[in-house]
């Protein structure tokens, strides 16, 4: 085989297993939450968008019949502690992204709802809310 060939098929090789490992749990960071009116009753079709704001990226969602949100966000283990802003409708709130680099086997993410348009992180609630969601599939 020639040089180059072999060089072409370790660069294909190395592109699949990088691809397989973009949907692994350690390359996203989840932001999930609730939104709720003045009176608590869930917001519907309320657009979600969260900025990387390092480099501008965004990421799309909206809040389903319960008020709920779930955007999925790329980010690795070199982004630990990177700054979002999470824009709920038109309240926009900043968050820090925050998990552990070298835990690569629980999902990684925060809960923010908005409750009468004031936003609340509550972190440790994202474990539970991520749960119950995926139960719910």
């Amino acid at each position: 085989m020639s040089r180059r060939l072999l060089v072409v098929l370790a660069l294909v090789v190395a592109g699949a297993w990088t691809a397989a490992a973009e949907h692994r749990e350690y390359y996203r960071f989840l932001v999930l939450g609730y939104v709720t009116d003045g009176l608590g009753h869930p917001v519907r079709a309320e657009p979600i968008k969260l900025i990387r704001d390092k480099t501008g990226f965004s990421y799309l969602a909206a809040t389903d019949d319960k008020g709920f949100y779930l955007v999925v966000c790329r980010l690795g283990d070199e982004n630990v502690g990177e700054r979002l802003t999470l824009e709920i409708g038109r309240v926009v709130t900043r968050i820090s992204a925050r998990f552990d680099p070298k835990n690569h086997a629980d999902d990684r993410g925060t809960r923010v709802d908005l409750a009468a348009g004031k936003p609340i992180e509550r972190a440790a609630w994202f474990p539970s809310t991520l749960r119950r969601f995926l139960s719910s599939k």
